[in-house]
């Protein structure tokens, strides 16, 4: 990198120092953001970097001026962090950039107003990229990655500044999301209990007062939550809150909500059209719906066998595989209706060894024994209506609704 001379690198960091004095005096919110945006690599921050390497001495120019000094404290861990980061010490960065956003946050507890609240979410925002990145230095270097764990802490003191009845309370839903993020990278997802409480139930809050770009992520993590939970009816009215006010322009956004929100519908008995996954770019879930439809056993556990690794990392893997009830209820019920083609009085007389030829058919060997087992959770479940006649292995369904549909609730546990 080509640093400047001495006088352009003293104009870079003092004009710097203005703009931040000026945004702070003016309330100007939108440039005070954009002084802490590491992440953008803005070339004006970068140039900024390049000047305090060089120039060696910038706490000097802070404590000369009044008007900069009473600032210092927010700015000389802040000019600290911005000099290791340009340089790819990103611990170091870490350490500075965590002085410089607790200097920041006493500070923001002194303003009355919240007009400083997007700056707060740039910090926030900012703390947790740079403790992801400074982790897997830590990682390369053998050591071990904390630093995530770290940002966690500090954006939980954070939302407890928030979490007030003044009018900087709507930040803590920005706050929270972060937190999520956090939690769900660490594999930590316990810890959003307490938070999701705080949310929830606090009398202080007011969950349509917070904006709408805050409200589809918290319902986007939370829905994934129920998803783990296996509360599918939870998930759906979440992902479902999510998607509905999702900027339609935000197709990645649009897919990430989608990649649960189909597995939920599904457990629910609610297929996608084909034109839907193929829009978002979902075809991994194109078999398994296929599936679904045909009653086809093999086509389902060839679909999960496929991405195996994409569901496992989605989460939604063990979701998926309990849709084999609803294969095996389908496979029951085609079978069904060739038998009620052929012969309607004994239609709802199935023999067992009927349901194994079709097995068969696919692929699929299992005995007597086994096809009974399946039919006797198909019943207790209640996606089978009917009962056995075990001396003459028959199933015989009920001739009123014999598979009873979801309609949107899921399978009886």
């Amino acid at each position: 990198m080509a640093y400047p001379s001495m006088g352009e690198a003293h104009r870079r960091i003092t004009d710097y120092l203005n703009k931040f004095c000026d945004a702070v005096s003016y309330q100007d919110v939108a440039s005070l953001a954009q002084l802490f945006s590491f992440s953008s690599n803005s070339p004006s921050l970068l140039s900024l970097a390049d000047a305090l390497n060089f120039f060696q001495d910038a706490n000097r120019l802070i404590k000369q001026s009044d008007k900069f000094s009473q600032f210092g404290e927010i700015l000389a861990p802040l000019f600290r962090s911005l000099q290791s980061y340009r340089l790819g010490n990103l611990v170091e960065a870490y350490h500075a950039f965590e002085k410089f956003a607790n200097a920041f946050i006493q500070e923001f507890r002194n303003w009355e107003s919240a007009w400083a609240l997007e700056a707060l979410y740039a910090i926030a925002y900012e703390i947790r990229v740079l403790a992801e990145r400074a982790d897997r230095e830590l990682s390369s270097n053998g050591k071990s990655p904390e630093k995530l764990k770290g940002a966690g802490s500090f954006l939980m003191k954070v939302f407890g500044v928030l979490a007030g009845k003044g009018p900087k309370r709507v930040g803590a839903l920005y706050v929270t999301c972060q937190l999520f993020k956090i939690y769900f990278k660490l594999g930590t997802v316990h810890l959003c209990r307490s938070v999701i409480r705080s949310i929830e139930t606090a009398r202080i809050f007011d969950f349509e007062e917070f904006p709408r770009r805050d409200k589809v992520t918290y319902m986007y993590y939370t829905g994934r939550l129920e998803v783990f939970n296996e509360n599918f009816p939870a998930a759906d009215h979440k992902l479902s809150y999510a998607l509905t006010h999702c900027n339609p322009l935000r197709e990645a956004n649009i897919r990430m909500i989608l990649k649960y929100l189909i597995p939920v519908k599904l457990s629910l008995g609610i297929l996608p059209k084909t034109c839907l996954l193929e829009k978002y770019n979902l075809l991994e879930y194109n078999d398994v719906v296929k599936a679904l439809k045909r009653g086809d056993l093999r086509l389902l556990r060839h679909a999960l066998q496929e991405h195996e690794d994409q569901f496992l990392r989605s989460g939604v893997y063990l979701v998926l595989e309990k849709l084999e009830l609803q294969v095996y209820q389908r496979l029951v019920k085609k079978i069904y209706f060739i038998q009620k083609q052929k012969d309607p009085s004994k239609a709802h007389q199935l023999k067992l060894e009927v349901i194994v030829k079709a097995l068969k058919w696919l692929e699929m060997d299992m005995d007597l024994d086994e096809v009974e087992c399946i039919m006797t959770i198909l019943i207790y479940k209640n996606l089978v209506k009917g009962y056995f006649a075990h001396k003459s292995k028959v199933v015989v369904l009920s001739k009123q609704d014999p598979f009873p549909k979801l309609n949107g609730k899921p399978v009886n546990s």
